[in-house]
């Protein structure tokens, strides 16, 4: 059986919307996410799939400890991260990377590309080395189809296929157990879609990571993973193997995701 990752265990998420003037505490919350335990195994591709506001975002943001739950546990190999030494933290930080919807968005565009797939290594004192860190970035380059003169541009010179690519190198590059993917090819057209989407599962038969896939559209989440977990109003409302999921889904806010998929293919 692969080995048991990332886990969450009945997170629960709530964003103040009124606090008291006296104490400063909440008097009132959304709860965008409520109850949720879900969990990602080695190799595996796990698709997060929900309309706007669904939760699923919370959920990976909580799941990457890029925020913390109200509630609940976020586990890494079985141990709570709110409970890991540093160094096991600093592992942690290290393995579980985000690839987010605008690439151009989290890059600095004072930075050639070089310095933006570099600084990762830098950040996380993985490779002091100069020297080093350039041949790693230009590795990386090549790893998703991008040539290494690309490493002297700025993201402003780029086009959005060339800006995602380098989005994933940048995740990539340290190495990674898990790969966050969030709407990360959502922005772009279809025919550019289909060639990320072709490289992240390329990239996964040769590098052997996981990934947690987020997106609106239920048939990206059918092309890319092994199982699936849908959301509607922070809930987790279904959840297993993709194929069962596709195959034979039990709430109807699921069946008008794969309708609503049907149609826009039929569209494009």
């Amino acid at each position: 059986m692969n080995e048991l990752l990332l886990s969450g265990e009945g997170l629960v998420k709530d964003f103040p919307l009124r606090r008291s003037v006296l104490t400063g505490k909440p008097t009132k919350v959304f709860r965008a996410l409520d109850g949720v335990s879900i969990e990602l195994r080695s190799g595996e591709t796990l698709g997060i799939v929900g309309e706007s506001g669904s939760g699923k975002s919370t959920a990976a943001e909580l799941l990457g400890d890029l925020q913390k739950p109200s509630s609940g546990a976020v586990r890494y190999k079985g141990e709570d991260i709110r409970s890991l030494s540093a160094e096991d933290y600093a592992h942690y930080r290290r393995n579980v990377q985000f690839i987010f919807q605008d690439p151009m968005g989290s890059m600095n565009p004072h930075y050639r590309i070089e310095s933006i797939l570099a600084e990762p290594l830098l950040t996380l004192r993985i490779e002091l080395d100069a020297e080093k860190r350039r041949e790693k970035a230009r590795r990386m380059c090549a790893a998703v189809g991008l040539d290494e003169s690309i490493l002297g541009k700025y993201p402003s010179e780029l086009s959005g296929g060339q800006c995602q690519r380098v989005a994933i190198a940048r995740a990539l590059i340290t190495e990674p157990e898990v790969l966050v993917c969030d709407e990360a090819v959502s922005a772009l057209d279809v025919s550019v879609q289909a060639q990320i989407l072709n490289q992240l599962r390329e990239l996964q038969r040769e590098l052997h990571h996981s990934y947690i896939f987020i997106s609106h559209d239920i048939g990206v989440i059918s092309f890319m993973s092994d199982r699936i977990a849908v959301m509607q109003k922070g809930k987790l409302i279904e959840y297993g193997p993709a194929k069962k999921v596709l195959s034979d889904p039990q709430q109807e806010y699921t069946k008008q995701l794969l309708k609503a998929s049907f149609a826009r293919r039929e569209e494009n």
